[in-house]
């Protein structure tokens, strides 16, 4: 009933067209790139029908990794979303033909308001071509459908040239695994690579529970008193340095065993000396395996001096996902 031979050709003739794409990366192709890169505005990507969802898909990878960006319907660029364009923005336009009405419209659009654009497309001699700042030429490819005429192998290459050149410039930008964060916050990729600073209960410039170890228990409590939420003090040295951790169920221990006396004890001579602690831009990931391996609720957070600089608690590590 069903040809799975040809369904494996429809495969194979997509992945060898995207193997022969290698010729746009060209002096075009840096230009087109340069323009992106150093660009004041957004990269706006428009296109028609399968062209348009292939658009679509460029504009969220381009937004994604660094470049503002959005998509640009071009019928509905006449009815009031001309009005998401800039001068400084860039316009890119797919379409393998080049020709076809509501691109041309949109052409004179573009032309209009002087903003710079770029084409990919299949024809170098199509009105789009003839009309781009930039031309990302495909050349002529046969579509996978049974009828040839279905939109298959063009729009896969379009697919493969927009990603070319959007991480070309997302490379460019050296955009780091913090920035990717950053932008994904609530995906599972996002989640593995959220780092401890990012996920920890204190923010830069917030005061921290912090005590000096020769602070007495009275003293480290007023000074901890109007400090957000935790479960444990951190104790430095005299040069400020992380030297332990005092938690809460050593502060109840402490109260247990020597009563109202143990507010007189010196800091320093109770705290658990030399704790775990991790550094802010290690992952969160690596704090959750602390947590777990040594059965621990708080993990000082430190630069690289061994200076405090927040504190992460092991609900934060749950409330985000990262274990389960």
């Amino acid at each position: 009933m069903f040809d799975l031979d040809y369904a494996r050709r429809v495969i194979l003739a997509e992945a060898e067209a995207i193997a022969a794409m290698t010729p746009v990366v060209n002096e075009a192709f840096a230009t087109a790139a340069a323009m992106i890169f150093h660009g004041t505005g957004s990269s706006i990507v428009s296109g028609i029908g399968k062209a348009g969802i292939i658009g679509r898909k460029i504009s969220a990878t381009l937004a994604s990794t660094g470049t503002p960006s959005h998509f640009l319907h071009p019928a509905e660029a006449v009815h009031g979303d001309l009005g998401r364009l800039r001068k400084e923005d860039i316009v890119i336009v797919l379409s393998y033909g080049g020709e076809t009405d509501e691109i041309i419209r949109l052409i004179n659009l573009v032309k209009q308001l002087q903003i710079k654009l770029i084409a990919i497309t299949g024809d170098e001699d199509s009105t789009l071509s003839r009309y781009s700042d930039v031309v990302l030429c495909l050349g002529k490819v046969n579509e996978a459908c049974p009828l040839g005429v279905a939109p298959s192998v063009s729009t896969t290459c379009m697919l493969a040239v927009g990603d070319a050149l959007a991480f070309t410039v997302m490379k460019a930008r050296r955009f780091r695994v913090e920035d990717y964060v950053r932008f994904h916050p609530g995906g599972s990729l996002g989640v593995k690579l959220m780092t401890v600073a990012q996920s920890m209960m204190f923010r830069p410039g917030e005061k921290l529970p912090l005590a000096a170890a020769g602070d007495t228990i009275r003293r480290m409590l007023d000074a901890t008193r109007d400090v957000k939420r935790h479960g444990a003090v951190m104790i430095v040295d005299e040069a400020g340095r992380l030297a332990g951790i005092l938690t809460d169920a050593d502060l109840r221990r402490l109260l247990t065993r020597c009563g109202p006396k143990a507010l007189d004890r010196k800091a320093g001579d109770v705290m658990t000396a030399d704790c775990k602690r991790i550094r802010a831009d290690a992952l969160a990931a690596e704090a959750a395996a602390l947590f777990h391996k040594y059965r621990i609720d708080e993990l000082p957070v430190v630069d690289a001096e061994n200076r405090p600089v927040g504190l992460i608690d092991v609900q934060d590590i749950v409330t985000i996902k990262v274990v389960g």
